[in-house]
């Protein structure tokens, strides 16, 4: 499976609507904290404008949403996974992708045999408060490294400069937040990131 280098999260379908026609091609609906009926909103309004730009959904947390919603790939933190029914993801035969932190979470997603590992947070983050330190552009070498052909999701403090930094390590995309929600000028910050992130991108058209 091949994700394309630049992967956009957001937390509403607004954002998908005014981003994703710009070229964005992955995107996360990372929505919180709402009622089911208006997050099933959310992910219909999102599902249209994916499907119309060619542009891969991934959905947050709500595994049950999802299936019923029709939609194909979400990502699932530690304690969602937990709870999780991974029997009823694959029956749906939805895309998994799991967050990791550290060794111990790592073996925690192989064991679900996920589609993706993300890896995070690379570098100090504003986007929520983590135990964690920032692992470094070395632990996401490394983790390419355990996990082998399994794609790689590089995530924390990534900015559209720093986006082939964990590219050059291994990652197969670079997951970018705040970078492009909290910039003064959002669109012209996509087009930074599609520019930024091409040379990977031509590079798996080639091998396709």
């Amino acid at each position: 499976m091949r994700l394309d280098p630049f992967y956009l999260i957001v937390d509403s379908a607004d954002w998908i609507e005014r981003l994703v026609p710009l070229g964005v091609k992955l995107v996360q609906l990372r929505v919180k904290d709402r009622p089911e009926a208006e997050l099933g909103q959310e992910i219909r309004r999102s599902k249209a404008v994916c499907l119309a730009y060619g542009c891969q959904l991934i959905v947050n947390d709500y595994w049950k949403l999802a299936i019923d919603e029709g939609c194909d790939f979400i990502h699932l933190g530690q304690e969602d996974l937990a709870e999780a029914d991974l029997g009823a993801i694959r029956k749906a035969e939805l895309k998994l992708g799991v967050s990791t932190h550290d060794v111990a979470e790592l073996d925690t997603a192989l064991a679900a045999k996920p589609d993706y590992v993300a890896l995070g947070p690379v570098w100090p983050t504003i986007l929520k408060k983590m135990k964690w330190q920032p692992q470094g552009v070395d632990r996401v070498g490394d983790w390419k490294r355990r996990i082998g052909t399994l794609p790689l999701v590089a995530i924390g403090g990534i900015t559209a400069e720093r986006a082939p930094l964990v590219l050059d390590e291994g990652a197969a995309t670079a997951a970018v937040v705040t970078d492009i929600t909290l910039n003064a000028d959002p669109e012209a910050r996509t087009r930074q990131w599609l520019s930024a992130t091409a040379p990977w991108r031509n590079r798996q058209e080639v091998l396709a």
